[in-house]
C-alpha cells in the first residue's frame, strides 16, 4: 500500500477553479463514498477542501493517480485536460512531508495561518464519520498532527500579524484586555471585513454590528457571524457603545469623521475607542486620531507591523522546515524498520522450527539413558549447524562469485568482528 497527495491549491491553481473543485461539507461523504466503491485500489481517503486548496490523501494499491484525477474532474462537472496543468501529486514521504507543511501552514497563502490546523483535524473528523480512514492514514495523519503542534508550539510560526485584516485585530487585543468582552462595530462587508470578523470571531467576540451601505450585504455577513446588520445611516448610534470599531469601504469620502467620533465619545464619557480605518481612500477623517482616549490606526500604520511579522513569520519558518525533514527523517526510520518486521518474523519462525526439532531428539536420547553431556553437547553442534547451514553456503557462493558486498553485510549482521573482539 502506498500513500498518495493529490490535489490543486492556491500556486497552482486560479481562484474560479479552485471555487469549482471545491467540496462543502454536506456532499463530502457522498465524494468519499464514490471514490472507495468506484476504485477498489483506494483503500482509505481524507479531502482536504478549503478555499485555497482541495487536496485528497489515499492510502492506494496499485498506480490509481490518473483515475482518481478523472473522477476529480468529472464530480464537479469539469473535463481532464481542464484539470490536470494544476494538479499536483506527492507520494510516501514526499506525500507525508506535504502534508506536514499544510498543516503547519507553510504552504498557505498567509504564511502560517493558523485556520488551516483545524480545517485539517476537520477533514479527518469527516473522513472517519463516513468510515473511509484506514490504519495507514490514521497513523500517517496522526504523526502529521503531532508535527503540527510541535511547530506551533516551539516556533513562532503563527504569533505575529501577516494580514492587515490579523494585524486589526491583534492591535486591538493589545489595547484591550478581553476582547471577548467588547463591543464592535465593522463598516463595510467585502473580503477585509470578513476576515476581521472571523479573527473576532476566533477570540470569542460575539457583539457585532455590522454596518453597511448595502444592508442585504450587512445581513449576509451578520447571519454567518451572529452578529446585528445595521443601514449605513445608524452608524452614528451604533459606535455609541462601540469599544472597536473597524471599517473598510469602497466608499470615495470618509464616512466616519472628527464630528461623529467627538459626540460619541461625550456620550461615552472619554471610554477607550480603539478605530482602525483599513481603506484606501481613507474611511475615517485624519483628525479623529487628534481626540483624546481615541486610538486610530490606518493601513499605513498595519502594514508595518505586517511586514514585521512576516519577517518574523520567515525565520520561524526555517525552523519549522528543520523540525519537518527531522520528523521524516523519523518516519523514514520508522518504515524501513516496518520493513524488515515480516523477514524477522519469517527466520525467527524458522529458527524456532529447528530447535523445537532437535530439543525433541535430545529428550529422546536421555529417555533411552545417553549420559546428558554427551546429548547437550550434540544438541549444541546440531543447532549451531543448523542455523549456520544456510547463510554458510550463501557466503561461500558469494566469495566464489566475487560478493564482497554480501560478505561485508554478512559481518555486519553477525557482528563477526565485535564477537572475535570479545573473546
Amino acid at each position: 500500500m502506498a500513500l498518495i497527495t493529490l490535489g490543486v491549491n492556491h500556486t497552482t491553481a486560479p481562484v474560479d477553479l479552485r471555487e469549482q473543485v471545491a467540496f462543502d461539507s454536506v456532499r463530502l461523504p457522498d465524494a468519499l463514498a464514490q471514490l472507495l466503491e468506484q476504485f477498489p485500489g483506494v483503500r482509505e481517503v481524507v479531502i482536504l477542501s478549503t478555499c485555497n486548496r482541495t487536496e485528497l490523501f489515499l492510502a492506494v494499491d496499485g498506480e490509481v493517480e490518473t483515475e482518481v484525477m478523472a473522477w476529480l474532474a468529472s464530480y464537479h462537472g469539469l473535463l481532464t485536460n481542464e484539470l490536470e496543468p494544476h494538479i499536483y501529486m506527492f507520494e510516501q514521504l514526499r506525500a507525508v512531508q506535504h502534508m506536514m507543511r499544510v498543516a503547519a501552514g507553510l504552504d498557505s497563502l498567509i504564511l502560517g495561518e493558523p485556520q488551516i490546523l483545524g480545517q485539517f483535524k476537520e477533514a479527518i473528523r469527516l473522513s472517519r464519520k463516513a468510515h473511509a480512514m484506514g490504519p495507514e492514514l490514521e497513523q500517517a495523519l496522526g504523526k502529521v498532527l503531532s508535527v503540527a503542534k510541535r511547530i506551533r508550539t516551539e516556533t513562532a510560526i503563527g504569533r505575529n500579524s501577516v494580514s492587515v485584516a490579523y494585524a486589526a485585530v491583534t492591535l486591538a487585543g493589545r489595547i484591550f484586555s478581553d476582547l471577548s468582552a467588547c463591543k464592535v462595530v465593522l463598516i463595510g462587508a467585502g473580503e477585509t471585513i470578513r476576515l476581521v470578523a472571523e479573527y473576532l470571531c476566533g477570540h470569542h467576540v460575539r457583539n457585532i454590528d455590522v454596518v453597511n451601505r448595502t444592508l442585504e450585504n450587512a445581513e449576509t455577513l451578520a447571519t454567518e457571524i451572529g452578529g446585528s446588520a445595521w443601514p449605513l445611516g445608524a452608524l452614528a448610534n451604533r459606535i455609541l457603545q462601540a469599544d472597536i470599531v473597524i471599517s473598510s469601504t469602497g466608499s470615495a469620502i470618509p464616512i466616519l469623521g472628527k464630528g461623529l467620533v467627538e459626540s460619541a465619545q461625550k456620550c461615552r464619557r472619554h471610554k477607550p475607542m480603539f478605530i482602525v480605518d483599513l481603506a484606501v481612500p481613507r474611511d475615517v477623517e485624519t483628525q479623529v486620531g487628534d481626540l483624546d482616549s481615541v486610538y486610530l490606526y490606518t493601513v499605513d500604520d498595519l502594514n508595518a507591523v505586517v511586514e514585521e511579522g512576516l519577517e518574523q513569520r520567515q525565520e520561524a519558518a526555517c525552523h519549522a522546515e528543520e523540525l519537518i525533514s527531522e520528523e521524516v527523517a523519523n518516519w523514514t526510520r520508522h518504515i524501513r524498520g516496518h520493513r524488515a518486521v515480516e523477514t524477522i518474523r519469517a527466520l525467527r519462525e524458522i529458527h524456532l522450527d529447528i530447535s523445537e526439532k532437535e530439543l525433541f531428539r535430545a529428550l529422546k536420547s536421555l529417555e533411552s539413558g545417553k549420559p546428558a553431556v554427551e546429548v547437550m553437547s550434540q544438541l549444541s553442534r546440531n543447532l549451531t549447524n543448523k542455523f549456520l547451514h544456510m547463510p554458510t553456503v550463501v557466503l561461500r557462493s558469494a566469495a566464489e562469485q566475487g560478493d564482497l558486498l554480501l560478505i561485508e553485510s554478512a559481518v555486519r549482521l553477525f557482528a563477526v568482528n565485535n564477537a572475535e573482539e570479545s573473546d
